[in-house]
């Protein structure tokens, strides 16, 4: 697989914290040769290769960037906006991972209509 596989049983395992109303709303999704956890239809997180990739509203990205373990997400040569990608420093621990999963759900939740 193109993805981190140990990574997807940690975020899925991660997502079972979460009330049955949100896990009932969770796709796993195929994309950017990854895969994708999608609330609603809209993205929330997902794995590009080693890297946990991440929605996250605007107004939350310059203390997020300031993390030495995120860059931004830049799957088609530029940065592409409200999305970043963590590396494995940075959700090595579970509190950091659900930490992840928060963010990401905050930034679908904006989006569902």
């Amino acid at each position: 697989m193109a993805y981190n596989e140990a990574l997807e049983k940690r975020l899925d395992a991660a997502w079972e914290v979460f009330p049955n109303s949100v896990r009932s709303q969770l796709e796993k999704k195929k994309m950017f040769g990854g895969l994708a956890y999608l609330y609603k239809g809209k993205m929330t997180v997902g794995i590009v290769k080693e890297d946990l990739m991440v929605r996250v509203i605007d107004s939350k990205m310059p203390k997020v960037l300031a993390n030495s373990s995120v860059r931004p997400m830049d799957f088609t040569k530029r940065p592409m906006k409200e999305f970043i990608y963590v590396s494995d420093s940075g959700y090595a621990i579970e509190e950091e991972l659900h930490y992840w999963l928060e963010l990401g759900l905050e930034h679908a939740k904006t989006k569902v209509s």
